[in-house]
């Protein structure tokens, strides 16, 4: 009996994943060569074929393979070496050439947990491109596998953006149960290291935001001007899942909002904390002033010190102290009550 191991990872080409689809159909797992043969070849009299390439842009190989066989626009090559990776889809010679910023596979609320996916949608063709693993496309990967149909390449570009919101949503949810779970303990007069964990969370939502944040302008921009080879039907669904997008990017500002107003309260915490434990030291101070400064003045060692042969000498120094120390709890007290 032989047995399959399954791999993961790109070939030579830099291809991770390639599969064919019949409209309407299930994707067939294919290589590059059957791509390309799927794409230049679609058989006589049956609608027409189109297929999903997804490459690993950490080989070598991978640019320069997608350069000599797949014909994609120059806006696409251009967008691979921007140093810019906020979100856009623009409409250039016919494909829609959009990128896409996700989270990594392994996203644990770090601000380097996130990543850019690059897409080219065609009539026939979508080509995809990453450097990292990220989570958005290996949950649509696995859709493909799992037989899910998809009946035009708009439909991956739709299909995808649904699991980024999808995405985006447990990572709001994951980050309202942290600052539940931290309010609670503010609340119950328990700051510990709170600060540490809301400046984490803030830092990774506020860059996520900012990243996200052009992408629903960007759709709907694109959708006011569709290319010719979009139906109507992948025009609605490109628009709710604009919409989408702007309802959780507003609940991420919601939530920054609350990080904030959480924050403001722990630094008032700990000023009011620092500012109680300052007074106690100053009323120490105070009341402590009068016997040192009468501690300083007999501890010298030179003659004439009063009350030195006087058997109720110590008394008369308690007394002296004491006439001293009341009227300055007094004034603290007061002080204190304003």
């Amino acid at each position: 009996m032989s047995v399959q191991v399954a791999t993961y990872g790109p070939d030579r080409t830099g291809l991770i994943c390639g599969f064919a689809f019949a409209p309407g159909g299930a994707g067939r797992e294919v290589d590059a060569g059957e791509a390309l043969e799927c794409v230049r070849t679609p058989p006589t009299g049956s609608p027409r074929r189109f297929v999903w390439l997804h490459f690993d842009l950490g080989s070598a190989s991978t640019e320069r393979w997608m350069t000599d066989h797949l014909g994609l626009p120059e806006a696409f090559f251009g967008a691979l070496h921007e140093e810019t990776r906020s979100t856009r889809i623009e409409h250039v010679e016919g494909r829609l050439v959009a990128v896409v910023n996700d989270v990594l596979f392994e996203f644990a609320f770090g601000a380097s947990h996130v990543s850019t996916l690059w897409l080219c949608v065609g009539p026939d063709m979508v080509v995809s491109a990453r450097r990292k693993p990220l989570r958005s496309i290996d949950r649509l990967r696995a859709s493909v596998r799992r037989g899910d149909t998809f009946a035009a390449p708009v439909d991956i570009l739709v299909h995808l953006l649904h699991d980024e919101v999808d995405v985006l949503t447990e990572i709001l949810r994951d980050a309202t149960v942290r600052v539940d779970r931290i309010e609670d303990a503010l609340l119950a007069g328990r700051l510990e290291t709170h600060r540490v964990d809301l400046g984490a969370a803030r830092r990774v939502l506020v860059r996520l935001r900012r990243l996200l944040a052009p992408e629903p302008a960007a759709l709907f921009r694109l959708l006011s001007v569709p290319p010719a080879w979009m139906a109507e039907a992948h025009v609605q669904q490109l628009r709710a899942a604009a919409e989408e997008f702007s309802i959780g990017l507003h609940d991420m500002s919601s939530l920054l909002e609350r990080i904030k107003l959480l924050q403001e309260e722990i630094a008032a915490q700990i000023n009011e904390q620092n500012n109680r434990s300052l007074f106690l030291l100053t009323v120490f101070t105070v009341l402590a002033l009068p016997i040192n400064i009468i501690a300083g003045l007999f501890g010298m060692n030179v003659g004439g010190i009063p009350l030195n042969q006087d058997e109720r000498g110590f008394w008369t120094i308690v007394v002296i102290v004491l006439l001293f120390t009341l009227p300055a709890v007094y004034i603290v007290l007061r002080r204190r009550r304003q």
